[in-house]
């Protein structure tokens, strides 16, 4: 198992459970420090081991010409919710997204879309993670799945992951 995969250690169990659920706070705040937050405002989401859950209250600033969530907003929250649930994950470096498919299966004009994001595969520097994203009657709308790579740059680099 690679390094910088979460490992419970045996020997300090309640300290290692700690450091974990300090890095799932740290990425939650970075998620939403982020400064394309600013174009989703009222999102929400919640990280834990190999999972994420994003929610976004409908607007019509996400609307295309025919008045439905644009594929954009389909995609970032697809995204960023396989994305958070690979990098529970990934306690030492920056992860990216390398590639994503999505899947529009019916358009969205009101309500609250949540996006749940998990880990489907693990190796040394490529994860795979999928997406689902429901409507606020917990109809499937979308779905999707990435690939994202482990980076050099450190978590602790970042400004907004402390």
């Amino acid at each position: 198992m690679p390094a910088s995969l979460y490992v419970y250690l045996p020997s300090d169990h309640t300290h290692s459970v700690m450091i974990i659920e300090e890095h799932y706070r740290k990425l939650e705040k970075l998620y939403l420090s982020a400064n394309v937050q600013q174009l989703f405002s009222g999102s929400t989401i919640a990280v834990s081991h190999s999972k994420s859950e994003i929610t976004l209250p409908v607007d019509p600033k996400y609307f295309h010409g025919a008045q439905a969530i644009h594929g954009a907003t389909y995609f970032k929250l697809l995204d960023d919710a396989a994305y958070f649930a690979v990098a529970s994950l990934v306690t030492d470096v920056f992860i990216v997204t390398s590639s994503f498919q999505i899947n529009l299966i019916r358009p969205v004009t009101s309500g609250t879309l949540r996006a749940v994001g998990t880990v489907r595969s693990v190796a040394k520097n490529l994860f795979v993670a999928e997406a689902t994203l429901y409507n606020e009657r917990g109809k499937e709308v979308a779905f999707g799945t990435g690939q994202f790579m482990r980076t050099a740059q450190p978590w602790g680099s970042l400004e907004n992951y402390e």
